[in-house]
């Protein structure tokens, strides 16, 4: 798994492609906890696009959610865009969207 971002007007855009599960959650998690600590201070919003996941598992959720504890700690609000269609259906059912919106 791939993450890369970029921090454009206060917004930090995080974007992670391939799977997401236990194989490989962990080092994204450090990669994305890294990019919190550079830019919590500075974000207004942080935006997690996952137009590129291809797989996500219950581990993918963790994922997210732990990452919008991390965040929400800060008051920085976070979002999620470009859901697939397989990927959409995994975070309603979980409810994840009613903790951090799709937009």
């Amino acid at each position: 798994m791939r993450v890369e971002s970029k921090f454009l007007n206060r917004i930090l855009y995080i974007r992670p492609s391939g799977e997401i599960d236990e194989h490989n959650a962990t080092s994204a998690r450090k990669e994305v906890d890294t990019l919190a600590e550079q830019y919590v201070t500075l974000a207004q919003q942080v935006v997690f696009d996952l137009g590129e996941i291809s797989f996500m598992d219950s581990t993918g959720i963790g994922f997210l959610i732990g990452r919008y504890k991390k965040f929400h700690r800060y008051g920085v609000p976070m979002y999620i865009a470009n859901p697939s269609q397989a990927t959409d259906k995994i975070l309603t059912v979980s409810g994840v969207y009613t903790l951090i919106p799709k937009i």
